[in-house]
């Protein structure tokens, strides 16, 4: 008597379950990390303290689409870094730096135009709409309309 095949659907069972536990246990939560690793990245802004790959420390002074520029030593040196090339956040900047959106709202409003601001900005935000321009060169336009206006 020789032995016995094994049976071919038994043996492919095996290796579906095999490539399941190899998906549950190893890729998974390995996207998991890429995906939180990423989502650190993007929320970096000016005032934070970071850490790079290379052990350097320092604060964010200036963020663009794919790099960073930050701050480091006591002489204040200046160096630009990839945002991959970030490790962690040491510590996450006061709101007066994480309300960056206010401080364009602020930079957007006409001084000269007092309480006729407000009104100007929703004019502003309904061109927006209509139209493919930011928020702020809605503004510009309706600004110099008043000015002209005046």
């Amino acid at each position: 008597m020789g032995t016995q095949a094994a049976n071919p659907m038994y043996t492919f069972v095996i290796m579906i379950a095999f490539i399941a536990v190899m998906y549950f246990f190893l890729i998974k939560p390995q996207k998991k990390k890429d995906r939180e690793t990423q989502e650190m990245r993007d929320s970096i802004r000016v005032g934070d303290e970071i850490v790079t790959i290379g052990g350097i420390c320092g604060k964010v002074v200036k963020t663009k689409d794919e790099s960073i520029v930050i701050q480091t030593g006591a002489d204040k040196t200046k160096m630009e870094f990839k945002k991959w090339a970030v490790s962690s956040i040491e510590k996450k900047a006061e709101s007066k730096y994480r309300d960056t959106e206010a401080q364009e709202e602020k930079k957007a409003r006409p001084k000269r135009l007092g309480k006729k601001a407000e009104s100007m900005e929703e004019e502003a935000k309904a061109i927006a709409e209509n139209t493919e321009t930011s928020v702020v060169d809605a503004v510009e336009e309706v600004a110099e309309v008043v000015n002209e206006n005046e």
